[in-house]
Formats: C-alpha cells, sequence, structure tokens
C-alpha cells in the first residue's frame, strides 16, 4: 500500500500545505527543528490516529491555532481509502471515505505503517514499557479488537487503582475490577503470546542475514501473569496472583500484577542482550524485531506496509544500513535525515527528494530510473 497525497492545517509547524508523494522512496532533507519529524508524525497519525513521538495531543495542534487537521490519500488493493484527522482540544474525530468516527480504533485496519525511530533502535536496551508498547503498536494493526481489549484493561486498572487509593479500600469492589482485569487481561496475554511466537521465528531468520549466520537470536514472551490455554485455568492463575498481591498493593495503592508489567526477553546465543550486549548486539537485535513487524504485516493483512525512517539512518552503520536499505524494496518509505550522501540516495529505490524548512516541504529533484514525471508531484499552498 502507498500514501499519495497529504494535506495539512495548523499541524505542528506546517500552517497548510498539500504534497504528493513518490510511490517508492521519498526523502525528506533538512535541518534540525524545520518539520522533518512533523511531516512523518502526520502520515502515522492517519494510520494510529495519534503520534509516535508524544502521548499529548495538543502538542500536534500548531502554536497560535486552535485546531488541527490532517487529511491523507491511500492506495490499498486496488482501491484509494480517504483518511481524517482532526483535533480540535479535547475532541478528537475521523473521518473515513466520508465516514465520522471519534475513536482510534476506527482508524485501524485502514492504513498499515511501521516507524523507525533513534527511540525503536534502542529498544531492546530501554524499560519494559517500550517494550510492551512495540508488541501493542503492532498488534493494533493487525488484531484491531485487541486495542479495545487493551483500553478497557487500562481503565480497569485505574478504576482498581482509584479503590486501592482510598483510606479503606473496599475489597467487594476490588473483587469486581479484578474479574475485570481477568476479562480482559486474559485476551492481551493471549494475543501477545501469538504475536511473539510470529515474531521469534521471522527475527531469527532475519538476524541471521544480519550477521551472516555468526548469531543466534532468541525472542520470547515474559509475562507477568503465567499463560494457559484452559480459561478456566487461566482464569484460576490470573485472579489468584491479584489476590497474592492485594496485600501489597493496599499497601503501595495500586495495582502491581497483570499484563501492564509484561515484558520481551531478547538473547543472542543465550546472552541477554539488554544487560550483557554490546551497542552493535542491541542495535541489530532491534533492527531484526522491525523488519520482522514488516513481514507480520504482509503475512497478516497481505499488504506491504508503508515505512516511515525518522532519522534513524544515522543511528546505524554502514553494514547495517545496506541491509535495511535492501529489505525495503516492496515497501513506500519516508526517511528523514538532515543529510544524505550521494552513496545512500543511490543504494536506494527510485524516488524523490524534499527540502524542508520552517515548516514548509519543497519537493526538488527526482532521481532513479524510471523517475516519474514530475507534473504529477508537485505541491500546492
Amino acid at each position: 500500500m502507498r500514501i499519495n497525497r497529504l494535506e495539512l492545517s495548523d499541524f505542528r509547524n506546517y500552517e497548510k500545505q498539500i504534497l504528493f508523494f513518490h510511490e517508492k522512496t521519498n526523502i525528506i532533507l533538512g535541518n534540525n527543528g524545520q518539520g522533518k519529524s512533523n511531516l512523518l508524525e502526520a502520515i502515522y497519525m492517519l494510520s494510529m490516529g495519534k503520534s509516535f513521538r508524544t502521548q499529548k495531543d495538543l502538542e500536534m495542534i500548531r502554536f497560535g491555532a486552535n485546531f488541527l487537521r490532517v487529511c491523507g490519500s491511500f492506495e490499498k488493493g486496488g482501491r484509494t481509502t480517504e483518511t481524517e484527522v482532526m483535533l480540535s482540544g479535547e475532541e478528537k474525530k475521523f473521518r473515513i471515505d466520508g465516514f465520522l468516527g471519534s475513536k482510534n480504533a476506527d482508524l485501524l485496519e485502514n492504513v498499515y505503517m511501521v516507524v523507525f525511530s533513534p527511540e525503536d533502535m534502542r529498544i531492546v536496551k530501554e524499560d519494559p514499557d517500550k517494550r510492551r508498547r512495540f508488541m501493542d503498536r503492532e498488534l493494533f494493526q493487525i488484531k484491531p479488537l485487541y486495542y479495545k481489549d487493551l483500553s478497557r484493561y487500562k481503565k480497569s486498572v485505574l478504576h482498581r487503582n482509584a479503590v486501592l487509593k482510598a483510606e479503606i479500600p473496599n475489597e467487594d469492589m476490588l473483587d469486581v475490577w479484578d474479574e475485570n482485569l481477568f476479562k480482559y487481561g486474559s485476551k492481551i496475554i493471549r494475543e501477545r503470546r501469538y504475536f511473539i511466537e510470529k515474531l521469534k521465528k521471522i527475527s531469527m531468520d532475519i538476524h541471521a542475514s544480519v550477521t551472516d549466520g555468526k548469531e543466534f537470536l532468541e525472542v520470547s514472551y515474559a509475562p507477568d501473569i503465567a499463560f494457559a490455554e484452559d480459561s478456566e485455568e487461566q482464569r484460576d492463575i490470573f485472579i489468584g496472583r491479584l489476590r497474592e498481591c492485594r496485600a501489597s498493593d493496599m499497601a503501595r495503592r495500586f495495582t502491581g500484577a497483570g499484563p501492564h508489567r509484561d515484558d520481551m526477553s531478547v538473547f543472542i546465543g543465550g546472552m541477554d542482550v539488554k544487560r550483557f550486549g554490546s551497542q552493535g548486539q542491541q542495535r541489530t537485535a532491534a533492527l531484526s524485531l522491525k523488519l520482522a513487524e514488516l513481514s507480520i504485516i504482509k503475512e497478516e493483512t497481505g499488504e506491504d506496509a508503508i515505512i516511515l525512517l525518522d532519522d534513524v539512518l544515522s543511528e546505524l552503520d554502514e553494514e547495517r544500513r545496506r541491509f535495511l536499505i535492501r529489505s525495503l524494496s516492496k515497501n513506500q518509505v519516508f526517511i528523514s535525515a538532515a543529510e544524505m550522501s550521494a552513496e545512500i540516495r543511490e543504494s536506494l529505490p527510485a524516488g524523490r527528494v524534499y527540502f524542508v524548512s520552517a515548516g514548509r516541504a519543497e519537493p526538488a529533484d527526482f532521481y532513479g530510473e524510471n523517475a516519474e514525471d514530475a507534473e504529477n508531484l508537485f505541491y500546492k499552498v
């Protein structure tokens, strides 16, 4: 799939602009702070309804404005889809082919994207919440019901925590929220386990290719509450764990057990990469995990996801950079960078370069074989 057209109104430092993109490679160049990442962030919003850079939606509204709008035209499976995100104050709305929605879940299954950022390259060594976010972001796209289950689970945790913060917690109410945590949490555990099983095989093969078979990558799911195939057994395990933790939860006034404490373990040759891996090994493992995302989306949906490389090429050495570029030949790719050597550009599929300055993207030259006619990719105010 690919995005053909993007329209921005009062998004970050972009006041108004319409851009038409190349079907393969789009290189976004400019100095720091000019709006390169903002452009990729806007494209990502049309997939997930939120940013990959901040949890605060209001930060994306241009300073001095009170409303933002992002609209994109996508081609998927031989048909065109129009997707629009509008944000005014705390109110967010979506429009898909003219139909209005008000929840992020309304966007899912329409556009598939994978983002590579410097933060993603550090996913192996950072805190567990980054790895949970990695699992969740992928599952949102291939299992839209997972988004609803996770949202309901998180709300249940908040309600349970509110009970725990009372001067004298009501244990009958804790029982009620324990059942809710099990109802949605058990689904989360099942889907994350399913995802990691697929990720394990694919990332192992990719990592072997990156390292010429010199290293063996193994990924495993580390659930905070053990998984059981039988639903009654799962309930006994889940509720039993919450009951065991109840005294400490009441003392600390928050819920200390559940899928919100899950993690993902990454090993190379039996070595814990987070604790003992070199920086190069950590980044190679992260690269393998991110590329595995693309394969899983293709396998589950039949579509080649759009790829956003947000200033990430500088995070990789020459060998890993070459491998990444070779792996992207079937996808539409957006690459933001402060600068790019002619050698790297020539190694990429044919495409288009855009220069960004002060919230304005100016289409520049085409490059590569069979470059399209410039009239198809002009920009408008």
